[in-house]
């Protein structure tokens, strides 16, 4: 009886498949190493962020905010961001009006997203927004670029209507939940990661 013939990879194939997948789990398993190992220094907290500016105001045509942020990232976060993480910052407006007999009603809301990353190449900084990106030379007039707005409409005339009992809810923050995935491990419980700025005001 003639036995059939079964195709078997050679010894040497299989060393060499072994040892590219090797290879990958190596890089990946140095770079989780990276970022934990930034992650697990945990220096002096930077102060804590700042309106230095912040209003609301009412016109013909809808709501508007203006605001700046003043704020020092932590020693972590610069160091992620030196190693090109990119970094997340959000601001978001609800616009609420008053209800007695229920909870208040949200009658708009607007949310902002910038994404900072450093170009080591060229030694800069990249900021997107919407869909739209802008280089900048150093940290500090990246970080200005998304930490503040001038004339920034949150709602339109139709949506708070001839009355009052109107109020802002307005918070910016550094988003960790937009960060990649290996980054994300650990950030949630360190204070260094933790910036936030909070206020309400009625108009």
């Amino acid at each position: 009886m003639t036995r059939a013939l079964v195709h078997r990879p050679s010894r040497s194939y299989a060393t060499r498949a072994l040892r590219r997948a090797q290879g990958a789990l190596a890089g990946t398993l140095l770079l989780l190493a990276t970022l934990l190992a930034l992650l697990a220094a945990v220096p002096a907290r930077a102060a804590e962020p700042e309106l230095t500016s912040f209003g609301v105001t009412r016109e013909e045509d809808g709501v508007y905010l203006h605001y700046a942020v003043e704020f020092e990232l932590s020693k972590s976060v610069e160091d992620a961001l030196a190693k090109g993480v990119p970094l997340f910052f959000v601001a978001e407006a609800d616009v609420l009006r008053d209800r007695w007999y229920w909870s208040d009603h949200r009658v708009s809301q607007a949310t902002r997203t910038w994404r900072i990353v450093y170009q080591p190449l060229t030694s800069s900084y990249r900021v997107t927004y919407g869909g739209l990106s802008q280089t900048y030379a150093s940290r500090t007039e990246a970080l200005a670029a998304v930490s503040r707005s001038a004339r920034w409409k949150i709602a339109d005339a139709n949506q708070v209507g001839d009355g009052g009992g109107h109020y802002v809810e307005f918070s910016y923050r550094l988003d960790t939940s937009l960060m990649p995935r290996p980054m994300q491990i650990g950030i949630g419980g360190q204070p260094d990661w933790t910036l936030v700025v909070k206020r309400t005001q009625r108009f």
